[in-house]
């Protein structure tokens, strides 16, 4: 590739994405420390960032400078041909998008974070019906625009999960619900039942803390590149490898909330961390999908997280740091943070019944899509589909429909890949524990870098030189299957719940 005409293209796109990473800031300081009175004008401010970056995206000068990249490009430099591929995606998609309607989205989402979180605290979803109605004519004209063959959530779902389609989703997700309704139903039957209440007894919140940053610095998380905070929905979010954003939330009578919130949101950041720098602010430095970035916060949750080994090791700081659970044994623990059963809140869902939560929501937004579901009836609605999908019904539209942040973003196509990320994850989990047979004993040892290391070189390390399904053929020898997924969940719980 000429070297002028690259490093002209580069230039612009690190532009670009550095306006995107002040988005990100303003975004992560609405959420941690912003005073609530300054929602207003920091409505203004994502609203003016957006139409800005926006702007240089379907400007003149950018097309040009992609148009000489591409004509001469190279295709043995995958860094290079990655990022002429996913920016000219980019702006094509951009480009059927009016600025103004950028702006109104980027203000209508700020200012909506607002209110939905008002009315979580009030259990009042008529508080938040009125953004939430405004919010999906703006993403419903921004399908149109942008143009889908299936159907108009097709349009969203591709900006989260490129080349992911609706139809292709539900097909996965209904044989799915074949293995988790049964599966789910059995061990609720099973002899043996966990002690949940350990689970609720006191922990404060500064010990919490402490522990919670001990175990995320222990899986790899680099505290000076990225910090920790406290937020309503726990999150991360970054500008680069050296900025990466984590928070999570605390509860003195349910400490798994904070402990495993923080793992979860660990693994999103090893993902961040572990990108590569010199291609930071392109695509080359960027994660694949939201999939594939679920996949690894998922991993180190569960996979690692709520493993025996990972607990041999971590039991006896726990027991120490808690004098509550002093008296707890190992196995006690184990069996009560792997309990299943059917719950209210999704972040606090277990393996088994989790990907039911996400199935719910896929099925209220692709009807809220195409108008089949008025946003009144989505609290009905989605009592009906707990009660359905998890035999339960919850008690306030604070645990029912209110408990996500989601909506208020705007993210709307956004939930289907916490579901793949958990197909992604026990596929990939198999391939390391194939390339790592001592994997176990080293999480017994309190070893997590050969993990890691395994991920960033197979993973982390690509940016997005591949798609999706292509990664995970490229790390796994095979096309996504849910076969991994099932078969992890059957060997872990099955001897758990003393099944046959």
């Amino acid at each position: 590739m000429t070297t002028s005409h690259y490093a002209e293209f580069e230039r612009v796109t690190r532009q670009y994405h550095l306006l995107g990473s002040i988005e990100s800031l303003l975004d992560w300081d609405q959420e941690t420390c912003m005073p609530p009175r300054g929602v207003k004008q920091r409505a203004e401010q994502l609203a003016l960032l957006a139409g800005l970056a926006h702007e240089r995206l379907i400007s003149d000068e950018y097309a040009a400078a992609l148009r000489k990249a591409e004509t001469n490009g190279r295709g043995d430099d995958w860094p290079s041909a990655t990022n002429v591929r996913e920016m000219r995606r980019r702006m094509e998609r951009a480009r059927r998008l009016p600025t103004e309607l950028v702006r109104e989205t980027a203000k209508v989402s700020a200012l909506a974070k607002q209110v939905w979180a008002r009315a979580r605290r009030e259990s009042r979803f008529d508080l938040f019906a009125p953004p939430l109605e405004r919010l999906l004519e703006l993403k419903r004209r921004a399908a149109e625009l942008i143009g889908f063959e299936g159907e108009p959530y097709d349009a969203l779902l591709d900006e989260y999960e490129p080349g992911a389609r609706s139809a292709d989703v539900a097909v996965v997700f209904d044989e799915l619900r074949k293995t988790l309704v049964p599966l789910a139903a059995a061990i609720a039957k099973a002899p043996r039942r966990p002690d949940v209440a350990l689970l609720s007894r006191y922990c404060p919140k500064e010990p919490q803390a402490e522990f919670c940053r001990r175990v995320a610095a222990a899986l790899g998380f680099d505290f000076q590149s990225g910090r920790m905070d406290v937020s309503t929905h726990p999150f991360c979010s970054g500008t680069c490898p050296h900025d990466v954003r984590i928070t999570t939330r605390y509860d003195e009578r349910f400490l798994p909330a904070a402990l495993f919130g923080t793992m979860h949101e660990a693994g999103h950041a090893l993902y961040e961390q572990g990108l590569d720098a010199a291609h930071a602010g392109t695509p080359a430095g960027q994660s694949v999908s939201l999939g594939i970035h679920e996949s690894q916060s998922r991993m180190w949750e569960n996979f690692v997280g709520r493993s025996r080994p990972f607990w041999q090791h971590w039991f006896g700081p726990l027991t120490q740091q808690f004098t509550s659970l002093a008296e707890v044994r190992l196995d006690d623990w184990v069996f009560a943070i792997n309990h299943v059963r059917p719950s209210l809140i999704r972040v606090e869902a277990d393996e088994v019944t989790y990907g039911l939560h996400i199935m719910l929501r896929f099925d209220l937004e692709r009807r809220l899509m195409t108008g089949k579901l008025a946003v009144r009836d989505i609290p009905q609605a989605w009592n009906d589909g707990m009660k359905s999908l998890l035999g339960i019904t919850p008690d306030s539209d604070a645990n029912g429909c209110l408990q996500d942040i989601h909506w208020s973003m705007g993210a709307i196509g956004y939930f289907p890949t916490y579901a793949l990320g958990n197909l992604y994850a026990a596929q990939f989990f198999e391939a390391a524990r194939a390339a790592l047979p001592e994997l176990d004993d080293q999480f017994r040892n309190g070893h997590y870098a050969p993990l890691l290391e395994w991920l960033r070189l197979s993973i982390h390390r690509h940016g997005m030189r591949y798609r999706a399904a292509e990664l995970v053929q490229v790390v796994t020898g095979r096309p996504l299957s849910a076969e991994p997924f099932v078969r992890y969940l059957r060997g872990k719980f099955e001897p758990l719940c003393g099944l046959g």
